[in-house]
């Protein structure tokens, strides 16, 4: 024992010789210090509630025969309803017609003598020629936004209505604003009979637009036709009169919805502004017309919406009438080359 306590004392005097303990290195296995991020699948941020009624019309619709009204149900579901909102508007203002006359014929008097003014209210008949009218200039050039909407309202009524039964709403329709016309031809004109002007006044149209005829004096024509001789083009106009002091191209229109604004009526302003020109343009018409107006009456009586058109506006519709008369000019020409000998 002796010799070895002497031997552990000469290790420790030597040089560059050590027993102290050496730092004591732990292995835990508790934690983790290089964890990885665990992975995410893409779906589960998707926003379920979103597209739900999306996916349940997929998955409803697998194996069923597609419907002209199941078509219309998932563009509402994929698009959402009709936009009510104004479509843009075209760049018109670059476009000049190469037809341009003006819509004022300086050598008419803006205001006829009274003298000149005739008593009876002009009712010239439409002669049918070769001459385009102004209706059908207007349904040839109609754009492809309103031929699309006109054929899709088309296409709901007659799922509502059937094939007769909308031939036969068609008609009705048709017969309706006939008989409304009828009916102001007789109240306006002053040889109108007074029986037949009481039994007028009990259609919901004539009493739609009461409050308009207080307001419109001087009649100077009456379902008469008009003729525009330099741009060659015909038309049927409803009425010439006063309208609050204005001399005016007045159209009588029926409509089963409101139409508050003047863009709710499409092409009727055109047809208008044609009928202006028209006017000022024709020899059978000793005056001139500065201003339109467009009345929409409802059948259920409530009051009618009229829709003034003053000199600008009536200038800046005419320029559009120019334009949508020269594209129908050059379709017919197009179709005539393109027929056979």
């Amino acid at each position: 024992m002796k010799a070895f306590q002497t031997i552990c004392r000469q290790l420790r005097s030597s040089k560059g010789f050590s027993v102290e303990p050496r730092t004591r290195v732990d292995f835990s296995t508790s934690s983790y210090s290089c964890s990885r991020k665990k992975k995410v699948n893409p779906y589960e941020e998707v926003d379920q509630g979103r597209y739900s009624d999306l996916v349940q019309s997929v998955l409803s619709s697998r194996g069923l025969a597609q419907t002209p009204e199941s078509l219309f149900e998932e563009d509402n579901l994929l698009y959402g309803p009709v936009s009510k909102c104004k479509p843009p508007k075209q760049d018109e203002a670059a476009k000049v017609p190469g037809n341009w006359c003006p819509l004022f014929n300086p050598e008419k008097s803006m205001k006829p003598n009274a003298t000149s003014t005739p008593t009876i209210p002009l009712r010239i008949p439409l002669q049918r020629n070769t001459i385009p009218s102004v209706t059908k200039v207007l349904q040839q050039t109609m754009t492809s936004e309103q031929i699309f909407y006109l054929e899709r309202w088309k296409q709901r009524m007659i799922l509502e209505l059937g094939e007769d039964g909308f031939a036969e709403y068609s008609s009705n329709i048709f017969l309706q604003g006939k008989r409304f016309h009828k009916a102001l031809e007789s109240i306006l004109s002053p040889q109108g009979d007074l029986k037949e002007r009481d039994e007028n006044l009990e259609s919901g149209y004539v009493e739609s637009v009461q409050h308009i005829l207080k307001d419109v004096s001087g009649v100077r024509a009456l379902e008469s036709a008009v003729q525009h001789e330099t741009l060659k083009y015909v038309g049927l106009l409803d009425c010439v009169a006063e309208y609050q002091g204005k001399l005016c191209v007045i159209d009588w229109k029926t409509s089963e919805k409101p139409k508050p604004y003047i863009r709710n009526t499409f092409d009727n302003p055109l047809q208008v502004v044609a009928y202006v020109g028209a006017i000022n343009n024709d020899a059978n018409y000793s005056f001139q017309v500065q201003c339109g107006l467009i009345v929409v009456a409802y059948k259920d009586g409530s009051p009618a919406h009229p829709h003034f058109m003053d000199t600008e506006l009536c200038s800046q519709y005419w320029a559009k009438w120019l334009l949508r008369l020269e594209e129908y000019t050059k379709k017919e020409k197009n179709q005539n080359i393109q027929k056979p000998d």
